[in-house]
């Protein structure tokens, strides 16, 4: 048999299992040295079946972990209204949060117009992690106006929530004034923090977010898994 209908099979076989409920959404596939065992093969032949399963969405590896079961993508809707735990929670799933860091530092040029701040005014910086069923699905960061928030980063604490803490602060309401969306691959930290190889592709949102009377409480980058994630535009959010 050559070596092609080799990794087919092997390919077919796997696929098999995932749709038969032998390996879950999550699960950890065998090794490629214990696939190359059971199959006989070497282990170039294993990785170019891994490589069809992954390109299909069916598996995605993880840095140093292995090859693990795709969950079915998340919809993720952008409008005027943008709520992450909303939004997971509508999808199906488990919002979560990890946040990595939160600091307050002079902001820089692009920060200070998103803002409408003048270069070098203090800012929170809010750097996290999103988890849809306990998944990373998204690594982003957070810019706000400190003057006007300085209670902010002990609200972010607390439980990480966004819209939470603004309304901790007296911000009531905000909707999204501006998105920008661009495809990208992942560099080496974001990778890592997504649990994806580096170089896989992903999504980069850059908002801005304004109270009603439109003040600008929030800029906002985000990095979306692509595999895991699909942004959707909405007109119903308000």
């Amino acid at each position: 048999m050559s070596q092609t209908r080799i990794w087919k099979t092997i390919a077919l076989a796997l696929t098999a299992d995932i749709a038969e409920g032998r390996f879950a959404t999550g699960d950890r596939l065998p090794t490629e040295a214990q696939l190359a065992a059971t199959h006989g093969v070497n282990r170039h032949t294993v990785r170019r079946a891994l490589a069809e399963l992954a390109r299909q969405g069916l598996v995605h590896p993880r840095r140093g972990a292995g090859v693990f079961v795709s969950a079915a993508a998340t919809d993720y809707p952008i409008g005027k209204r943008v709520r992450y735990h909303r939004n997971i929670s509508a999808s199906g799933k488990i919002p979560g949060k990890r946040v990595l860091s939160l600091i307050t530092r002079a902001a820089d040029k692009t920060e200070a117009e998103a803002l409408a701040l003048a270069p070098g005014d203090p800012v929170h910086v809010y750097d996290g992690l999103s988890l849809a069923d306990g998944q990373p699905i998204a690594v982003f960061q957070s810019v706000f106006p400190a003057a006007r928030l300085p209670d902010l980063p002990e609200a972010l604490a607390q439980n990480g929530s966004v819209t939470r803490a603004l309304r901790h602060c007296g911000v009531a309401d905000y909707t999204r004034i501006s998105t920008r969306l661009t495809a990208r691959a992942a560099d080496a930290v974001q990778a890592r923090h997504l649990q994806l190889i580096e170089g896989a592709p992903v999504l980069h949102s850059v908002g801005i977010n304004a109270d009603p009377q439109g003040h600008p409480v929030e800029y906002g980058k985000t990095v979306f898994a692509g595999e895991r994630v699909t942004l959707t535009l909405d007109d119903d959010h308000g």
